[in-house]
């Protein structure tokens, strides 16, 4: 199994805030890996280091093992890594199509009718509401419009943060669903930051713990739902 994102001694400050402290990490081809951790853990900082926002202060990042720690943020989506930000940030005033065809920007032009014919197949919702604007979707719609966007851009590497966050139940339920299917079927590669500890560890191959910018614990999803720190910490009350 080859490696496909490696975090290695990775600081990085926000301001006068230490938020990522010596962080190693890595992520498989092929694997669902999940990273939990409280509000303020430095969950998203050590995503958005990724693109360099902020830049990690030392230590390196190597996508396919290549340093991209210094690489410019436009560049590392042509390098086939797509982030579903927290919070979604679709285009509101755009319709479901036209955040498609943004998702599309650096993909091949060739490839665009077949896969979004595969995004309307994936989520039925986007095909009805493709001439809408986006802001007038509900939350679960608008998030499933985030994860479309990304992958009309065919990436290597899938980052989601927080997905799960704000939505109904019913969504939430088949987000974690559309995560697993990604994984299984097409073979994706999924680095996750989640709250919602117990649906993120039940999709994992592994997982990491990570508490005030540090790794703390790491294991198997299985492990660490079955750890009576993590259970004690994380998902007591959860679920």
């Amino acid at each position: 199994m080859s490696t496909m994102l490696e975090y290695s001694g990775v600081h990085a400050y926000y301001g006068a805030i230490h938020a990522l402290r010596g962080v190693d990490l890595v992520v498989n081809e092929g694997e669902i890996v999940t990273l939990i951790g409280a509000n303020g853990a430095g969950k998203s900082t050590l995503m958005m280091t990724l693109f360099g926002k902020p830049t990690a202060s030392s230590g390196q990042i190597r996508f396919q093992g290549d340093d991209i720690t210094r690489t410019q943020t436009h560049k590392i989506s042509r390098e086939g890594i797509a982030l579903v930000p927290e919070g979604r940030r679709i285009f509101q005033r755009m319709t479901v199509m036209e955040n498609l065809q943004m998702g599309a920007t650096f993909a091949d032009k060739a490839n665009f009718d077949a896969d979004l014919k595969r995004m309307f197949e994936m989520f039925p919702i986007l095909e009805k509401r493709q001439q809408q604007r986006a802001g007038t979707l509900s939350g679960g719609e608008q998030q499933m419009l985030a994860i479309a966007r990304a992958l009309m851009g065919r990436p290597k590497l899938l980052l989601l943060d927080e997905p799960s966050l704000g939505l109904a139940p019913l969504y939430i339920k088949q987000v974690f669903k559309i995560i697993k299917e990604l994984n299984t079927r097409d073979k994706m590669t999924i680095l996750l930051v989640e709250q919602n500890a117990h649906h993120a560890l039940k999709v994992a191959h592994r997982a990491y713990v990570l508490q005030h910018g540090e790794i703390v614990l790491t294991g198997t999803g299985e492990e660490l739902l079955a750890s009576a720190e993590v259970r004690a910490a994380y998902l007591e009350g959860s679920h």
